[in-house]
């Protein structure tokens, strides 16, 4: 495995470098006073739609994508560097490189596993980043960390599918672009607990399909994935085309998409990680309390000592999953795809939540971006699966050679 990047890669990440500080970071602070001045909190800043533009303008779309048909046709190793640095900025860059959950899982799952007319109705958009979308999972009423769990029904009737069942959670769904859920139900009850579930395709629009409310995030809308919402469909029909793959195929296509998108997570929790030691060393040596500044204050050396040891380390995994991933597939690399779910959240919310200590009541405030950060990171010790949950099964994989 070589640690260091490709010319195809240095050329994207010195592009992308300057595209953050020329353009990404100074936004930052007018998009959040566009979005303070909008109609609903849901509404696009105007910045974000020239963001976009620019990224495409110096070819920094859809960078996720290894089809090459699609996107930039780069491998995990050569995308975790870019994804990195998209994390720094997560409410804008990942949106504006569109590549930003869940449309980027999405757009995967539609190239992977949807029909060519799903594709050009639905994909294509999504590529264009003309539209957003949603992924309904997550069910209020019963322990969704196991999937085999979900009650949402989907029943054929004739030439339709029937939908029937509340979510919540629901990423992507309160974004005004948005315009198609992918829905996991099950058609099959009886069949065995892996093959009850379906996926289906909701226009946004189809009638008996209820936004119920917006999901806080530790009290923020959590723009970072185009809002968390609760949404009741409440016999919605769609046609039987929409179907995605096969009946009983859903919980392995779940998995299909989940894959890819916990590893992009932990990249760009990286991001935040750096972002937050930049700002705790700068925070360090521009204050001054009992007499010294900060960086001279033992504890304050061991934060950052530690912290960078611990993202070197986390670095060093998330690297070694994407390699994996590349040679020999998700599946070959599952036991590293669940370490890295388990430990860069966690050890990420740490880091973010010592510079938050640093910066005193400047820390919980508005004024930096350190508070959104660590309610990002924390919440994704439970997106994709709870930590409890990748414990349990990274510790029967251990076992099983005991045994």
């Amino acid at each position: 495995m070589d640690f260091a990047c490709d010319a195809r890669t240095e050329e994207l990440r010195e592009r992308l470098l300057a595209f953050m500080d020329e353009r990404v970071y100074p936004a930052e602070s007018v998009a959040a006073e566009q979005r303070a001045a909008l109609a609903s909190p849901w509404d696009v800043p105007p910045v974000v739609e020239e963001l976009k533009a620019e990224a495409r303008r110096r070819g920094l779309w859809n960078l996720f994508l290894q089809d090459e048909r699609y996107g930039a046709g780069l491998t995990n190793v050569q995308y975790a560097p870019l994804a990195e640095i998209t994390g720094r900025s997560p409410q804008l860059a990942p949106t504006a490189l569109n590549c930003a959950a869940p449309d980027t899982g999405n757009m995967e799952l539609l190239a992977q596993f949807g029909t060519e007319e799903q594709r050009a109705r639905w994909l294509e958009p999504l590529l264009a980043g003309r539209i957003r979308s949603a992924f309904a999972m997550t069910e209020p009423d019963v322990a969704s960390s196991d999937a085999t769990n979900i009650e949402t029904r989907v029943e054929r009737d004739g030439d339709a599918y029937v939908i029937t069942g509340r979510k919540w959670y629901i990423s992507g769904a309160l974004h005004p672009d948005c315009r198609i859920f992918i829905v996991m139900g099950k058609t099959d009850p009886g069949a065995d607990v892996r093959r009850q579930q379906s996926m289906v395709l909701v226009p946004r629009d189809a009638p008996g399909v209820e936004i119920r409310r917006a999901m806080g995030v530790y009290g923020y809308e959590d723009h970072y994935h185009g809002g968390h919402a609760e949404v009741v469909f409440d016999g919605v029909r769609v046609p039987a085309d929409h179907l995605v793959g096969e009946e009983g195929g859903g919980f392995a296509i779940a998995q299909a998409r989940l894959g890819p998108g916990r590893i992009h997570h932990c990249m760009r929790l990286i991001g935040m990680a750096e972002r937050a030691i930049e700002l705790m060393c700068r925070r360090a040596v521009a204050r001054t309390a009992f007499g010294k500044p900060l960086a001279q204050q033992g504890v304050v050396q061991e934060w950052i000592a530690d912290a960078r040891v611990a993202v070197e380390q986390l670095r060093l995994l998330v690297l070694k999953t994407a390699w994996l991933m590349d040679t020999v597939g998700n599946r070959g690399a599952h036991t590293e795809i669940q370490a890295i779910k388990i430990a860069t959240p966690r050890t990420v919310a740490g880091i973010i939540d010592q510079a938050v200590q640093l910066h005193g009541a400047g820390g919980v405030s508005q004024d930096f971006p350190l508070a959104e950060l660590w309610a990002a990171a924390r919440t994704l010790r439970l997106a994709d699966g709870p930590d409890e949950v990748h414990q349990r099964s990274l510790a029967r994989r251990e076992l099983a050679r005991y045994r």
